[in-house]
């Protein structure tokens, strides 16, 4: 897939700026933005330094960044038997485990 661009007019930080400024961030509510969006607008990496640095939760589900805009915790109250993981769905900040370790051999 090709990575997005980003336009030439909009400037990143404005982008991240205007998106946490949101009446609902300041509130302690929930934002979100289609991933291609994050990407192409501010970066990825911009993103998820700009959340960390808030302190908030940051979850994925299919093409949405879901962000929760306080520092409660988050519960999974319906957890389901999950599909195969592809490679996109394993957290950015843990190592993904070779395709031949036990994690994928148990969930054929």
């Amino acid at each position: 897939m090709k990575k997005p661009e980003k336009p030439t007019n909009l400037d990143p930080e404005k982008w991240l700026r205007d998106l946490f400024s949101a009446k609902t961030v300041g509130r302690g509510g929930v934002v979100h933005r289609p991933a291609r969006d994050v990407d192409r607008y501010a970066g990825r990496e911009a993103f998820l330094h700009e959340v960390r640095r808030r302190g908030f939760t940051l979850v994925e589900n299919g093409e949405q960044l879901v962000v929760f805009c306080n520092r409660d915790p988050v519960r999974l109250l319906v957890n389901r038997d999950p599909p195969k993981l592809s490679r996109r769905a394993w957290p950015v900040t843990r190592p993904q485990p070779a395709m031949d370790s036990p994690v994928h051999r148990d969930r054929g």
